[in-house]
């Protein structure tokens, strides 16, 4: 329960704007109490005992009521059995009843659901289908915005559930898992907590810093090797990170680790020329081991929002992207993007980071994620 923890602490920018919003479109249309509730029609001209009963359960607190003096009289055995019939379960269902807002679920609602979604970044596709799914056998109930934002987590996690899934672990030695992504989506702070969880696991660990050309890359991937405790090999500024690459799985070999995990520079997708790059990255490492890479992971900064979808489909196509994982949660009030890259795409969610310390990346957990996004841990 520690993500889920952490989830709500730092998604609370999403959680708290999309429950207002939620909140603020069932009331729009609610007026008043329900035809259905749970309170009695009070009679036009009720006897001194029914006055008394509904006094007693409309005002649970001690103290004097206008029905007091009717009460005096002894009440029938039957109307006194009525009026004690409400216990305190009974009288608080009947309060909730009565005073949470409730609209019928219709077109205009359902409208305005999908339109909260699009701007929360889940995509107008994703939307729809997500919204199409609450309304089935729905449509002209009233609900609540508790019900809603239930109803919205379980067609969350529904969507999430199939790519929740754990880097998996081959017994090649070193399994070789080259990261990728955009400059500043957090691929080094990823590696050097992925790192740090592998040698918790009692896996060897050995990083490349395959980001030749920024010296203040390979500083910041040594200080979290240290974090980790992991050895991080380096080659001259400037130098083909093919080559180096290539020397780090010699290295890795020799030394009998379990895993290696390369870093690489940010890529823009627009940029043919260093997408030809981590091209070569991919053909040299083959020539020593054909299966390698055997883990292509793309780190994408969820602050990006829509954005995240072209990467996601610019890298798949130049290197074969096996699974994601989704930075900087803890940094945007539009965690939707992650609903709809699982929808479009379906690629495993190997991990989500939600801070900047060492243990802020955890395994995907979509009910969770999902209770924290539509605000039901607040």
């Amino acid at each position: 329960m520690a993500l889920f923890s952490k989830l709500k602490e730092r998604l609370l920018k999403s959680s708290s704007r999309l429950s207002k919003e939620v909140d603020a479109i069932v009331e729009e249309a609610a007026t008043g109490p329900e035809p259905d509730s749970a309170a009695p029609p009070v009679p036009e001209r009720p006897s001194a005992p029914d006055a008394a009963a509904s006094s007693d359960a409309a005002m649970p607190v001690a103290g004097a009521s206008p029905a007091a003096p009717a009460a005096a009289v002894p009440p029938a055995p039957e109307p006194q059995a009525e009026a004690s019939r409400p216990g305190l379960l009974g009288r608080l269902i009947g309060r909730s009843a009565t005073t949470e807002p409730r609209r019928v679920l219709d077109d205009d609602m359902l409208e305005s659901l999908e339109e909260m979604l699009i701007a929360a970044d889940m995509g107008v596709d994703t939307a729809l289908r997500v919204t199409a799914n609450i309304a089935e056998g729905r449509l002209g109930r009233r609900v609540s915005g508790r019900e809603i934002r239930e109803l919205l987590a379980q067609e969350i996690a529904r969507v999430m559930e199939p790519v929740a899934r754990p880097l998996p672990l081959y017994p090649s030695k070193p399994q070789v898992v080259l990261v990728v992504g955009v400059n500043g989506s957090g691929k080094t702070t990823t590696i050097g907590k992925l790192a740090s969880q592998f040698r918790a696991a009692g896996k060897s660990v050995v990083i490349a810093a395959g980001d030749t050309f920024r010296a203040a890359a390979v500083e910041q991937l040594q200080v979290w090797g240290d974090r980790a405790g992991v050895p991080v090999l380096t080659a001259p500024e400037g130098s083909d990170p093919a080559s180096l690459a290539f020397d780090a799985m010699t290295k890795a070999e020799a030394d009998g680790a379990d895993l290696l995990l390369i870093d690489t520079a940010g890529r823009l997708q627009n940029r043919a020329d260093l997408m030809e790059e981590l091209a070569k990255i991919v053909r040299v490492i083959r020539k020593k081991d054909p299966e390698a890479p055997h883990n292509t992971l793309l780190v994408l900064d969820a602050t990006t929002g829509q954005n995240a979808l072209s990467q996601v489909e610019t890298f798949r196509q130049l290197a074969n992207v096996s699974g994601l994982v989704m930075t900087k949660l803890d940094g945007t009030a539009k965690g939707g993007v992650l609903v709809a890259l699982a929808d479009k795409f379906g690629l495993p969610i190997h991990a989500i980071g939600v801070g900047e310390q060492i243990d802020d990346l955890a395994p995907f957990d979509p009910e969770e994620f999902a209770a924290a996004l539509t605000g039901l841990g607040n």
